[in-house]
């Protein structure tokens, strides 16, 4: 279920406020299913994007941005979403509908520019990596576990995810905070929005990035 607030001009504290109290009073009356709180906003701010983030480590929250565009003469509503909070896919090799790049491609050919640019970029790092296709997402796959995965998001970007050990977890956050990305940490899991360009953009940090992933699988 979802349970959704809508607001027009720039979010505020009260708007985060009243979002999660709809989550929770329909949580409280529907004990037995799952609960989404949704924030949509014509415009969420870098300074309340961080507060959301700093929820959705205990609350499943998704921020949506809505503005309107001017197109043959008409106006239209766009929505982005920026934050999804979402349950990550496994690392190991649990039984998952396998596709291919062919059907990637149609459903998201932007998620498959991203995901070859980053094996590109640091597929000499990691011992044979390899794409893994799968209904849900693309996997940089490394000796039957998936290293970092791309899940499909609107406006021609992928939501990247991956698994640090706990000793590198500041250092990653830090990395990011240096480049000033946002991201979204649930323990010792790490997500952020990505495109190709992204990825070419910030190779060093990802290079940076993927060597402590290759520590993490070690242990």
């Amino acid at each position: 279920m979802y349970e959704v607030e809508v607001m027009l001009g720039e979010t505020d504290e009260t708007h985060i406020i009243r979002t999660i109290e709809y989550w929770d009073n329909e949580k409280r009356r529907w004990p037995q299913r799952q609960h989404y709180a949704v924030l949509v906003a014509e415009s969420i701010t870098r300074r309340f994007f961080n507060v959301i983030q700093l929820f959705s480590h205990s609350i499943p929250i998704i921020a949506i941005q809505v503005n309107i565009l001017e197109s043959n003469n008409k106006k239209v509503l766009h929505f982005s979403k920026i934050l999804d909070t979402y349950e990550e896919p496994e690392d190991g090799t649990g039984i998952e509908e396998v596709h291919d790049e062919a059907y990637w491609r149609k459903k998201s050919t932007w998620t498959v520019d991203a995901a070859n640019e980053l094996l590109a970029l640091v597929g000499e790092i990691f011992e044979s990596p390899s794409l893994r296709y799968v209904k849900g997402y693309i996997a940089i796959n490394v000796l039957s576990n998936n290293y970092f995965w791309f899940l499909k998001r609107s406006a021609n970007k992928s939501l990247l995810g991956f698994r640090i050990s706990d000793d590198h977890v500041d250092e990653v956050s830090k990395l990011l905070d240096e480049q000033s990305v946002s991201f979204v940490q649930k323990r010792n899991r790490i997500k952020f929005t990505v495109d190709k360009d992204f990825v070419k953009k910030h190779a060093d940090l990802l290079r940076q990035i993927a060597e402590f992933v290759k520590e993490t699988w070690k242990k």
